[in-house]
């Protein structure tokens, strides 16, 4: 029998099954230990079912994989999708773009949600429209506690794998709720004391939503590292800089210092937001700073 691990704990992993649309608890064969191949929640997987009634079996063969991200550590996602509130707590830019480049480089395609419209004036809206709708990624406007933007959610999400990503209190497991009711997915209220959200998500999992349709949730995030990645290659992440850094006077314009920079152009003519430029400044100077310590360690071995 075919499946797909939907969640693993403490070395079980629970398969959800093509054939009956079970969930079977599952250990996996020792060959994959000398394999050194561990399972991921994403695998599709053969099993074999040792108990029909108590749904229980063997994992017996990992399918191919499409993908495997490193964090987290999951497989077989087609896409990812974004969570921020609009308002409580309020978005960290600079965070919402860490999120945004660590898909890319993943090879994921990001569809951006704004959540708790019903809570945020449309000035708060269009602010977020300006700052990033020129940043590659679809933008969608929802409200978890309504059920604004479900359809239109539902629609993007069809017949897709999908890994949810976002700051805790963004309204991540609220919408998985408003997505499939049976999910129960728990909830938590917003620090008032820091103004964040606590996590409730402890471990990656998969919901079925319907056929061919999943979504995993994530365990929520407060920093990410820029990992792997150099100054120089940052700006190839800012898709409204590409089309115009061709017209720079240099090659391999930073879009910092130099003269006759055409992203820097325009940027003071409204074109390119300021808040996408001011953390594209942030996150150079913290991989330039990160290449300087690098060095200093190998010269100190």
């Amino acid at each position: 029998m075919q499946g797909k691990i939907i969640k693993g704990i403490a070395g079980f992993y629970y398969v959800y099954a093509e054939d009956d649309g079970k969930v079977y608890e599952c250990k996996a064969k020792g060959i994959f230990r000398k394999e050194n191949k561990k399972p991921l929640v994403g695998d599709n997987v053969c099993m074999e079912v040792l108990d029909q009634e108590g749904r229980t079996g063997n994992i017996v063969r990992i399918l191919p994989r499409k993908n495997e991200l490193v964090r987290p550590a999951v497989a077989n996602i087609d896409q990812a999708l974004v969570i921020f509130a609009i308002v409580k707590p309020e978005p960290n830019y600079n965070l919402l773009d860490r999120f945004l480049i660590m898909m890319e480089q993943q090879g994921l395609s990001s569809i951006l949600c704004f959540n708790k419209k019903d809570i945020a004036s449309e000035e708060e809206q269009k602010a977020l429209r300006e700052a990033y709708g020129f940043c590659g990624s679809r933008i969608l406007f929802s409200s978890a506690s309504r059920g604004d933007g479900m359809e239109e959610l539902e629609e993007v999400l069809k017949g897709k794998t999908t890994a949810v990503a976002g700051p805790s209190g963004a309204g991540k497991s609220s919408i998985i709720n408003r997505l499939n009711p049976d999910a129960g997915m728990e909830t938590g209220e917003i620090s008032k004391k820091i103004g964040r959200g606590k996590h409730t998500t402890r471990h990656s999992e998969i919901i079925a939503l319907q056929k061919n349709t999943f979504i995993m949730d994530t365990p929520g995030f407060t920093s990410l590292g820029l990992f792997g990645l150099d100054k120089e290659d940052l700006q190839g992440y800012y898709p409204e800089f590409v089309r115009y850094s061709e017209y720079c006077r240099f090659s391999g314009c930073s879009h910092l210092n130099e003269p006759d920079c055409r992203v820097k152009e325009a940027l003071a003519e409204g074109k390119i937001s300021g808040v996408r430029y001011g953390n594209y400044k942030e996150l150079y100077e913290e991989l330039k700073e990160r290449r300087k310590y690098e060095r200093k360690r190998r010269e100190n071995v």
